[in-house]
């Protein structure tokens, strides 16, 4: 039976047996690559070193998939709720996750919008050991929005070193969730019957006929 052996830049046919004992010789071996062809190919090589490259060709094709995560903060936010919001963000960074920065104003709290852009501000200079801004920090409604993508791995230099709760819940989460079913309900209330409003109005009022009886 006769093999096609490769060996740096040469391609000959030999019979299997002068294969193995020209690998042998050179202290190599004789590694089959492509069984189906005719005559079978085979590649002299270090074996220990072919398996590790074929493995990390392997895992970079496998790339995992990016996911966008997703940090909230307040205009009056505390020093240390500050650092573990930094420090998670970190953290999805580091994972190679993107990450949206979103700011939510309430009440009188959108006469003062620099203060906004102000702590967004912070935050992307705070992190930009860790990632660059796909985009800047912009208004939307009552929000300031900002996107950020993490620099490459061996770029990434980790600032806030906080230990977080394994069950720890950020509270502006939940917060944002109830505001805005307060806002859905009150809403809804509002406009859920307009003539009914009038009704009750109407019946409020006094009549002709209890005018007549005073």
């Amino acid at each position: 039976m006769e093999v096609r052996v490769l060996y740096q830049d040469l391609s000959v046919v030999l019979p299997t047996r002068k294969a193995l004992a020209k690998a042998k010789e050179l202290g190599l071996d004789l590694v089959e690559i492509a069984p189906n062809a005719n005559p079978p190919v085979c590649r002299i090589v270090d074996y220990g070193k072919f398996k590790y490259d074929q493995s990390k060709q392997k895992k970079d094709r496998i790339k995992p998939a990016t996911k966008l995560k997703e940090i909230k903060f307040r205009v009056r936010i505390e020093e240390h709720d500050y650092r573990i919001k930094m420090a998670r963000a970190e953290g999805f960074l580091d994972h190679g996750d993107k990450l949206r920065i979103q700011l939510q104003f309430r009440g009188r709290e959108m006469a003062h919008k620099e203060l906004g852009f102000q702590l967004l501000n912070r935050v992307k200079d705070d992190l930009k050991t860790m990632a660059k801004a796909d985009l800047d920090a912009r208004l939307a409604g009552r929000q300031i929005t900002m996107m950020l993508s993490p620099l490459p791995k061996n770029q990434r230099v980790r600032k806030f070193r906080v230990e977080i709760p394994d069950d720890y819940v950020d509270q502006d989460d939940l917060e944002d969730d109830d505001h805005e079913d307060d806002h859905a309900h009150e809403a809804h209330e509002n406009h859920a019957d307009p003539e009914a409003h009038d009704d009750d109005a109407a019946g409020d009022a006094p009549t002709g006929d209890a005018k007549g009886d005073a």
